[in-house]
Parts: C-alpha cells; structure tokens; sequence
C-alpha cells in the first residue's frame, strides 16, 4: 500500500498491523526526520543527527518531559533518490496524518515514529490531570511553521484504531490506549467508577475526550503487559 504525499515523498507501509514496517521513498535531495533506534535499512541517503525540536533548550525539554529522544536522525537523499525503512521497537501499527497549517496533532510520549521537514514538533504538558493519566504527563505537539502541510508518523503497541468524536459526544478512552489526538477535540481525565473499582477492579484512569474532530487508540497496553510479567520476573532472594 502506497500513498503520495504533500511533497514528492512516497511511502509504503507492510506487514502491518502487528509487525509494521514504513518505508520513504526520497526524490533527489529530498529529507524525512527518523526518531533514533527507528531505521531499519536504507539505500541511496545519507544519514545527519541533529537536535531535535530546533534548539538546544527545546531539545532537552522534550527528551525529559516528552518522553522522546534528544536528538532526530536526518535522511537526505543523494543525486539518483533513495529509500529508508523505519519501524518502532514494539510489535504494532503505523499511521501517518497530514497536519495542516495552523493545526496541531498531539501524540502520546513515546509514539512518535517519524515526520517530514516541516513539522516542528514541542511539548505539551497535560497539567495538574497529567500527574494521575497512569501516563507521561506530556504529548507531543506535531505543527507546521511555514504555512504548508506537513506530516507526521506514529506508532502503537498492537493496532491502531481512528474513532471520530462528534459535537455533544463524549467518547472515553483508557490512559494507556490514547495514541494521538487532533487539537480540535478537549478532554479531561477521570477515573472509571468509584474508588473502589480504581482499587481493586482492574480499572484505572480514563480520558474523556470532547468536541469535533478524531482519536487514534492503540489495541494493547505496555503498562497492563509489564504488569503481568512483572510477578516472573527473577528478584534478589530467588
């Protein structure tokens, strides 16, 4: 499956949606931004690291706070094009989205894949409701500076899923299933049922989202894995 981009680019998507693996196809002197660990192989390009974010300080904040690398890999096509694979350390999907000047998508801690030149991206930080998501306190937010479109890959852990949110809707989504959400939808955070049931039902922290536009969940949940590994795993005293 192949799309053509905003700009000359093309991508090819495979094996998805347990095993995904993206691949650009890059015009002469054509570029795409590739989270670090993320390049799988490549043919044609040459590779530059760069900071991320455009700035020293903007970096830094969001390697600390956004849960992303400090740094961004470059592929630069040479004279005759070239091609890159990229995929993410988990098992999951792909999915890319067009982000429009003067729009914002907010990504998950940890989801971002990939993004064409022109998408700045920054941190967001979620607020006081950050400190009890069960999540990063902070999302990506993937933007255009330069008044055209942009665009931006994400991963998942297991399949992804698009569901529209539509005005006096209100759709409810666990912490550890939210992948991205567009800019045009608002949310709150919110525990499922009393205290109780946050205790001891399985259930933890939801995020209620609102407005007009869509979210992308993933099919699994790292923190609900890990939880279930966790009592195998070899301690001290064994």
């Amino acid at each position: 499956m192949w799309l053509a981009l905003p700009m000359n680019m093309e991508e090819t998507v495979e094996f998805n949606p347990a095993y995904t693996l993206l691949t650009y196809t890059l015009a002469p002197g054509e570029s795409v931004n590739v989270e670090p660990g993320a390049m799988v192989a490549m043919g044609g390009v040459e590779m530059q690291t760069r900071k991320s974010g455009g700035g020293f300080f903007k970096s830094l904040k969001k390697m600390a706070l956004g849960g992303e690398s400090f740094f961004l890999n470059t592929f630069t096509a040479g004279a005759a094009g070239g091609w890159v694979s990229v995929a993410p350390g988990s098992p999951g999907d792909i999915q890319g989205f067009n982000v429009h000047p003067g729009r914002k998508l907010f990504i998950q801690g940890g989801s971002y894949l990939a993004s064409s030149v022109n998408i700045q991206t920054d941190t967001k930080f979620q607020g006081g409701k950050g400190f009890f998501s069960g999540e990063s306190m902070f999302f990506i937010q993937a933007s255009t500076e330069d008044g055209s479109i942009g665009r931006v890959w994400y991963n998942s852990f297991g399949a992804i899923k698009q569901i529209p949110v539509q005005p006096g809707q209100t759709i409810t989504v666990d912490t550890g299933h939210v992948v991205a959400f567009e800019d045009s939808v608002q949310y709150t955070v919110n525990k499922v049922g009393g205290m109780k049931s946050f205790l001891v039902g399985g259930e933890g922290l939801v995020m209620n989202f609102t407005g007009q536009g869509s979210v992308w969940i993933q099919t699994r949940n790292v923190q609900s894995l890990a939880g279930k590994l966790i009592p195998f795993l070899p301690t001290s005293n064994n």
